[in-house]
């Protein structure tokens, strides 16, 4: 199928980091999309009634920008920035611009598949929905059956999307089983934990009013692409707001920085240490606001004191000197409140990170930023009405298996102590089937090889996906997901300073025989259900006792009431659905906007205004929500003039949401489990790295989603493969030249690589780019175009919540 997208717009537009416009016909807050007014150029009829345009959320990436898909013929032919939704501000990426091609990828999977071959050769056979259904009951049905019903038999991953809370409640709240494993171990787990039980709340970086931000190991010009990106780079360089990247590479980021330090990786704990010991050591915080508003504030300030964490001691550490260290953290503090460190949206990078991010948010409230404009913001989320799943109580179901690999292992789970666990044969009861949605751990976990031998113990693997990934090549059953263009998910609420409700809506009908997940589970339920009834009331013993005596019809009645139908949750259309969660709570009106505009918000048709060609507005500024904590003397932060200077509002008593309503410097219940209460340096947790060797790093392009989209060629075009960086006099010492094609080798595996030998990396460090590498015979843009950095990325965990770390590992590299 052809669709003519031109590509010069496509770079044009999405690569020089410009914003693509909507025509004129999209910016009114009121006017109605029945008039069929075409966006863009590009179009295949010149027939107005055969043309619709359909809101949609992107799922290229997390962001979820709002788009209007247009639709010609029933093909998709452009997609065009919603100007209507406050998150993404009338704006789409090169990802964004690209779904087109997720949709009419030729790779695509089209119909459910059963294997026939070995596993991970590719060899598969089509069969109908049906018989796919069939074949993984029958497998289950007999594991459970030889598992006497521990439903926690069966693990399951599920990658970041917004179905994905379906899966879930299929696979945790029907099934029942306890082992769920997803992105945050192998994510953000660590920095969204380390600043929540430090503030309270992970945050969002306001890097619109802030005037000084320290970016550190994050790549924004180059890795995501958004509205707060913008923001900020507006904003440097002497126009308002101070931008300091800290980081082993020098990158576009850092090209827009007022202030660049090239620092050694696995040290960024001790930069932050140091600051905060000048800050405080000659009183350079906020005393007013840490007064009020922090807890343990003496004991904290007595353990940097006297732990010596002074700017010349980190100089050491992390090669940046003593006096830089000093003149970031006083400009820090000059421009607080609105200074924010800033959190980050990546992995773990070292064995310390928890402590890590502590030190950063604990920094950044010294100044008096959080909750406040131009700081850390928590924001408001608007309320939506419930979907109730009845879930069953399976007795026989146990706990998930590797709750003792950290000293927090929650409901998420860590994605290494969970796979190393079952290859090790060190579980409690065995995992013999694995489910995944839309995640492929065959290239997003580290080290490769013990994820693909985990997956070849396994009885039953079954993939849901809309590409043929490496993890779907290792399945018994590939069940083929329709793409996000296809179906209508469940509605989202998105918090914020300007919260609002936004809507997926299907722009066509499924291609080929897709379907969405939640008509994926619907079905497989259906099948599922009574085989596995049969098996719980074989040894479920508190079942068994509750049907002693019944007669049939009261035990089809039991079975229905206490949620053992495994399809019941699943009856309605995910329309029926969304629209119940929205007219509970806002009523008809609101449903009728959001299905048009697909946003809502209150005070939508009011509020509302275009400012220029690509500026609009969506709260008045009184009615943002900068601040949202309440107050200790109040009932509510509402009273809070938030036009008003920044740091007057800082300074304000508040309850926080933390145990004892202040930012926590010292933690009491994790002291209990073993984890320091205090971030603390160690130089046993900083890996050295040998004469001759390097220490590998890996990050991600603003045209890529980790390794979602790297069979589209539209994406690919812009960067075909991943180079992997090398300090040039690193470089020279090895004989390497640009292009040269490289062996980089650690403990657990080899790639083969073309170099690119730059001065942008600090000595003794190897980064490329995530995202490439595939080996799956089924993504014919994808195989082989460059290397996968988890194939040679170690193991190991860090000890808090058991999340990967990405940044240890040492490598050795040489001329092929």
């Amino acid at each position: 199928m052809e669709v003519e997208i031109s590509r010069r717009k496509f770079l044009q537009g999405t690569v020089a980091l410009s914003v693509v416009a909507a025509s004129t016909s999209a910016l009114s807050s009121t006017k109605s999309y029945n008039d069929k007014k075409v966006f863009g150029t590009t179009k295949i009829s010149s027939n107005k009634e055969d043309i619709r345009i359909v809101p949609t959320l992107c799922e290229m990436c997390v962001n979820k920008c709002a788009a209007y898909a247009r639709v010609e013929n029933n093909v998709v032919t452009k997609l065009d920035p919603n100007p209507h939704f406050p998150k993404s501000q009338n704006m789409l990426c090169a990802r964004g611009n690209a779904g087109i091609q997720a949709l009419y990828d030729p790779d695509r999977i089209k119909y459910p598949l059963i294997r026939v071959g070995e596993r991970g050769d590719g060899k598969y056979k089509r069969v109908t929905w049906d018989e796919a259904y069939t074949y993984i009951t029958k497998k289950l049905t007999k594991i459970l059956d030889e598992e006497e019903d521990n439903r926690s038999c069966i693990g399951y991953c599920a990658g970041e999307g917004m179905a994905e809370h379906t899966f879930k409640s299929f696979m945790f709240d029907k099934i029942g089983s306890s082992n769920f494993v997803n992105h945050a171990s192998i994510c953000l787990q660590t920095a969204v934990s380390g600043y929540a039980l430090t503030i309270g709340k992970y945050g969002q970086a306001d890097l619109q009013n802030a005037r000084y931000v320290i970016m550190a190991g994050a790549n924004r010009a180059e890795a995501i692409v958004t509205p707060d990106t913008m923001d900020i780079f507006k904003r440097t360089r002497g126009k308002g707001a101070s931008l300091v990247v800290v980081d082993p590479r020098f990158t576009n980021t850092a090209i827009h920085a007022d202030r660049y330090l090239a620092i050694k990786p696995g040290t960024d704990l001790a930069f932050v240490l140091a600051m905060t010991y000048h800050v405080i050591k000659y009183e350079l915080y906020n005393r007013t606001y840490v007064k009020n508003n922090f807890s343990n504030f003496d004991k904290y300030k007595e353990h940097v004191l006297s732990s010596n964490y002074t700017p010349e001691w980190a100089e050491k550490i992390t090669g940046i000197s003593a006096k830089q260290i000093k003149a970031v953290a006083e400009e820090f503090m000059e421009n607080a409140p609105q200074s924010i460190y800033y959190q980050g949206r990546r992995s773990t990078w070292s064995k310390n990170d928890f402590q890590l991010r502590r030190a950063q948010a604990i920094f950044t409230a010294l100044g008096g930023g959080i909750d406040v404009k131009g700081g850390i913001v928590f924001g408001k989320k608007l309320p939506l009405g419930t979907h109730k799943v009845n879930a069953p109580m399976y007795a026989n179901a146990e706990s998930r298996i590797e709750k003792d690999v950290a000293a927090i292992v929650g409901a998420s789970g860590s994605w290494i102590g969970w796979r190393n666990k079952i290859l090790e044969n060190k579980t409690p009861y065995p995992v013999r089937a694995f489910f995944a949605y839309k995640q492929n751990p065959m290239l997003s976990v580290p080290t490769t090889s013990k994820t693909k031998k985990m997956l070849e113990k396994m009885d039953l693997v079954v993939v849901i996906d809309t590409i043929p990934s490496d993890t779907a090549m290792m399945a018994d059953v590939i069940l083929p997901e329709c793409t996000y263009l296809e179906r209508e998910d469940p509605v989202k609420s998105f918090p914020g300073i300007e919260p609002s409700i936004a809507l997926r809506k299907k722009a066509v009908e499924p291609m080929y025989e897709t379907k969405p997940v939640l008509e994926i589970v619907r079905g497989l339920a259906k099948k599922l259900s009574k085989p596995l009834w049969e098996i719980t009331k074989k040894y479920d013993e508190d079942v068994q006792d509750e049907l002693d005596g019944m007669s049939e019809e009261e035990i089809e009645e039991y079975y229905q009431e206490n949620g053992f139908n495994l399809a019941d949750a699943y009856e309605q259309s995910q329309e029926e659905v969304n629209k119940h969660m929205v007219e509970s709570v806002y009523g008809e009106e609101a449903w009728k906007i959001l299905r048009e505009k697909g946003v809502f918000y209150p005070n939508f048709l009011k509020d509302f205004k275009k400012i220029d060609n690509n500026s609009f507005q969506y709260y008045d500024e009184k009615e943002k929500f900068y601040t949202v904590v309440k107050l200790e003397d109040s009932h509510d932060s509402d009273d809070i003039d938030t036009c008003i200077n920044p740091r007057d509002i800082a300074e304000i008593k508040r309850l926080f949401p933390t145990p004892s309503k202040k930012i926590e410097c010292y933690l009491d219940n994790l002291e209990k489990k073993g984890v320091e209460p205090m971030p603390a340096w160690h130089d046993e947790d900083y890996k050295k790295v040998p004469k001759g060797k390097f220490k590998f790093i890996s990050g991600r392009h603003a045209q890529f989603t980790q390794n979602a989209t790297q069979n589209n060629v539209m994406l690919l075009e812009l960067m075909p493969e991943n180079y992997v960086w090398i300090n040039k006099k690193n470089a020279k010492e090895h004989g390497i030249e640009h292009g040269d094609l490289v062996e980089v080798k650690s403990s657990v595996g080899t790639v083969q690589i073309k170099a690119f030998p730059t001065d942008k990396i600090v000595e003794d460090t190897l980064f490329y780019i995530h995202g490439f590498g595939s080996k799956s015979t089924g993504m014919t843009f994808a195989q082989r175009n460059g290397a996968s950095d988890n194939e040679i990325i170690e193991d190991d965990i860090e000890p808090v919540f058991g999340s990967a770390i990405m940044h240890e590992t040492i490598v050795s590299i040489r001329k092929v």
